[in-house]
């Protein structure tokens, strides 16, 4: 699909940061970090199913931050659209590509998707399977360049399995995994893989449930932490932080009990 728009700050090629790709721009916590990204000098190539409101999304970052930003369609379910995709992406960084951002996911009611095996599907295929496809062409070209860095937003539902949102927790559990493994590959590379584990941050994905006031994070505060995670080079980040003990805690429930309990 070809709906795309770039919006240019300047005519002459941007000197300094270079490009960042946000994939799922139209994810609260996605639009938050790239204006974090942007604040901080960065041109933006921002995408998502949603064109029209990426164009107004990019028309907003280019305003707002006098940087040039790109918006492009992407479908995470159209597999056989990814390569493309990402090769227009890299040719349109024009060498300036500096990270990739996966802020794309998809959640629905547990009893959904336990009732409904297609929204099951959709739920690996979403933030599973299209975060591998998508990721493995940027890591090579990552590989070729020794340079660059993956953000992955996964959740603190992939750190144990519980019975109110087990199937969307196996999708980041597996998104999480995956992240680990290609850190580990692309280090020698010089490439940075950073895990984001967000626990409730006031989101449309977040939106209608039961919240715990003190426990949310806007998404504003989320993407500052990420940001902030990325430069520091970070293997993982609980967003907000305090998420990583709260795990931790219900990690080390012994199973023979953990089961009892309704979480």
């Amino acid at each position: 699909m070809s709906n795309s728009v770039a919006i240019a700050a300047t005519a002459a090629p941007v000197s300094g940061p270079g490009t960042v790709i946000v994939i799922g721009v139209t994810s609260a916590i996605a639009r938050a970090l790239a204006g974090e990204f942007a604040k901080h000098g960065h041109d933006l190539i921002v995408a998502s199913r949603d064109i029209e409101e990426t164009n107004a999304i990019a028309t907003d970052l280019s305003v707002r931050h006098n940087v040039k930003v790109i918006s492009k369609y992407f479908e995470a379910e159209i597999f056989g659209t990814h390569a493309t995709f990402v090769d227009e992406c890299i040719r349109d960084a024009n060498g300036s590509l500096d990270g990739v951002v996966i802020g794309f996911g998809f959640m629905d009611e547990q009893s959904v998707a336990e009732a409904k095996f297609e929204v099951a599907r959709r739920t690996i295929d979403v933030n599973v399977t299209a975060t591998i496809s998508v990721c493995e062409k940027f890591a090579t070209q990552f590989e070729t360049t020794r340079r660059g860095f993956i953000i992955g937003i996964s959740s603190v539902a992939g750190d144990r399995g519980r019975q109110t949102n087990y199937i969307y927790g196996a999708s980041k559990a597996a998104m999480t995994t995956y992240l680990q493994g290609l850190r580990n590959r692309l280090f020698k590379s010089g490439v940075h893989v950073l895990t984001v584990k967000p626990g409730f941050v006031d989101t449309k994905m977040t939106f209608g449930l039961p919240l715990p006031g003190p426990l949310v994070a806007t998404p504003e505060a989320a993407a500052r932490a990420i940001y902030n995670a990325n430069e520091a080079k970070k293997n993982t980040a609980y967003v907000p932080w305090f998420w990583r003990y709260i795990m931790l805690i219900i990690g080390s429930i012994p199973e023979f009990q953990f089961k009892k309990m309704k979480l």
